[in-house]
């Protein structure tokens, strides 16, 4: 199954949904092993160290240091990884509104990490916008 690359289908059709619960970046050394516990729901490893995003109550059990509450809202729409254009939008969208986004994206579906206190915003401006496409 391949992802949608066409820009006005992506716009169209994302459904963005709003998850539950809170979440935080953590940096860890690279050399570091990652509690099995924190249950992270995404790695990155860098030359610094190892990016992490997990819930904030698994974060702060674990004592770890982290930055960033957040809310994960989920692009429902299978976009592709040669998608043109699609996450720009979004962003631009956000960043007009004063949103900043941490937009990951995974093999089916792009996700934006935003500020808790703005997420029911970012999610009304993105409905919005897939009726303006």
């Amino acid at each position: 199954m391949t992802g949608i690359t066409n820009l006005n289908v992506l716009m169209k059709s994302m459904h963005p949904e709003l998850q539950d619960g809170i979440f935080v970046f953590c940096s860890l050394p690279t050399e570091q092993s990652i509690a099995t516990d924190l249950s992270p729901i995404m790695l990155f490893k860098e030359t610094e160290g190892t990016t992490v995003i997990a819930l904030k109550d698994k974060v702060v059990q674990a004592g770890l240091p982290y930055q960033y509450e957040c809310r994960q809202i989920t692009l429902t729409i299978h976009s592709s990884l040669e998608a043109i254009g699609f996450l720009a939008a979004i962003t631009d969208c956000l960043a007009k509104a004063g949103i900043s986004v941490n937009p990951v994206s995974a093999f089916y579906h792009d996700h934006l990490f935003v500020p808790t206190e703005r997420a029911e915003h970012a999610l009304a401006l993105l409905t919005e916008l897939t009726k303006l496409s």
